[in-house]
């Protein structure tokens, strides 16, 4: 009796740890889904500037890279950049009119790009997210003004003033 007893404590023990780390199972409907809601949930936050839901779907890890050559802050740095903002009760409204949601099976991993509609008219918004703690985080965000063809010449006029300077200070820094 006591070996049958320490036989089934050992299987459930087993059982019980290998549960716990078996690898990420894609089911990728399933994922396209939950994943398109976590970044609409992450829109919505900073919409109605609720910085904890905002940040709470962003890894301990996360990058954002924002429109301006200096933006590129972890997830720190940007709570810092972002707080004024959210505290003012008005952060950013971006909403997604175009989605394309790509992912890597069985390893919990997936890009994204997405147009948006927002204040500065239509915006490129792509990144990673990681499948953590049974649900999909944002670790990489990237965005971008979009400018038409048509209209790259002004725009790099426009620039090239603050380009020059960014560009002499970032090549004294190598």
């Amino acid at each position: 009796m006591k070996h049958t007893l320490l036989f089934f404590s050992f299987c459930f023990i087993s059982l019980l740890a290998s549960s716990q780390t078996m690898p990420y199972q894609s089911n990728k409907e399933q994922d396209k889904n939950e994943i398109s809601q976590t970044i609409d949930t992450w829109h919505k936050a900073a919409a109605e500037a609720n910085f904890q839901n905002y940040f709470n779907l962003l890894t301990e890890d996360a990058i954002f890279i924002g429109t301006d050559a200096t933006e590129n802050w972890n997830k720190n740095e940007f709570k810092a950049y972002s707080k004024p903002h959210f505290d003012k009760g008005r952060a950013w409204s971006f909403k997604s009119v175009e989605r394309n949601i790509y992912l890597e099976d069985k390893k919990g991993i997936a890009w994204f790009d997405e147009l948006l509609d927002t204040h500065m008219g239509i915006c490129r918004g792509s990144g990673v997210m990681r499948y953590e703690n049974s649900s999909w985080k944002i670790v990489h965000y990237v965005l971008s003004i979009e400018i038409p063809n048509e209209n790259v010449a002004e725009i790099v006029d426009i620039k090239k003033d603050i380009d020059s300077k960014l560009l002499e200070f970032l090549k004294k820094q190598q």
